[in-house]
């Protein structure tokens, strides 16, 4: 079976700086994957991933074929993107941004009874029904990151990227997500996202991949990836691994 995704020899360049150099890396269906590192570092890969930058150097394929050959319908289809915000500056419910992410799917002038499940559904998984009326641009910085997931989560997508999708949320929130994405993934989705909280990471993800100075500088479970020594050289900063009851990693900082 061919990988979600597949990046080889991946390059990128912002004016003169080099942020992405010779990254290879794989990505499989039912895989949670956490990708951290010091601001910046994984960004350009999530927008590679998500064909929302074509000026890389390298190759990427999705489901073996070059993300540049996919039809756009045909991969929206397939490939969800969660942006850290969104602006929105007409007057939207909650509820109508939610179904925005049925439009690779939607084929009339309207949307289907298929469509509005789908988004009644979303809305539901990420406890934002009772949003649905609310004018969008009112919401919180929270509530509006949950509307986006429940759009993106309408979409019905096989594959799901995020941009730090717990910055605005609350404890509560950030749990009741990364549980939701572990639930997915589960079902067989490939879920890729892009955080700041490496215990948030170690608690849920699979997988955890560390960049610094746009290279891999650690990739595997993240037990075996949140190691002092790896901190320290990833983000300059000094740090204690401790084991929790179910033998996830947590750490703590500044020792």
């Amino acid at each position: 079976m061919s990988p979600g995704f597949e990046a080889v020899n991946l390059g990128m360049r912002y004016g003169k700086a080099q942020v992405l150099s010779g990254v290879n890396l794989r990505f499989d269906f039912s895989q949670l994957t956490a990708l951290a590192g010091p601001n910046g570092a994984g960004k350009s890969t999530l927008g590679i991933l998500s064909r929302l930058r074509r000026d890389f150097s390298g190759e990427c394929k999705y489901r073996g074929q070059p993300i540049t050959k996919w039809r756009p319908d045909a991969f929206a289809r397939e490939v969800a993107y969660v942006p850290q915000s969104l602006r929105s500056e007409f007057p939207f419910s909650a509820e109508q941004v939610v179904l925005m992410g049925r439009s690779p799917h939607v084929s009339g002038m309207f949307e289907s009874e298929q469509d509005r499940e789908a988004a009644v559904k979303a809305m539901a998984l990420t406890d934002t029904t009772h949003l649905s009326g609310r004018d969008f641009r009112t919401l919180s910085g929270g509530e509006k990151q949950r509307i986006i997931l429940a759009s993106a989560l309408a979409q019905d997508p096989k594959v799901l990227l995020l941009d730090e999708p717990t910055s605005s949320l609350d404890l509560l929130h950030q749990v009741a997500l990364y549980r939701i994405l572990q639930g997915l993934c589960s079902g067989g989705m490939l879920v890729i996202s892009v955080t700041h909280d490496l215990n948030l990471a170690g608690m849920y993800a699979d997988r955890l991949i560390l960049l610094r100075a746009g290279q891999v500088a650690a990739d595997g479970p993240p037990a075996s990836v949140m190691q002092p020594d790896t901190i320290a050289q990833v983000f300059d900063v000094r740090s204690q691994l401790h084991r929790l009851e179910n033998d996830r990693p947590w750490i703590t900082y500044g020792y």
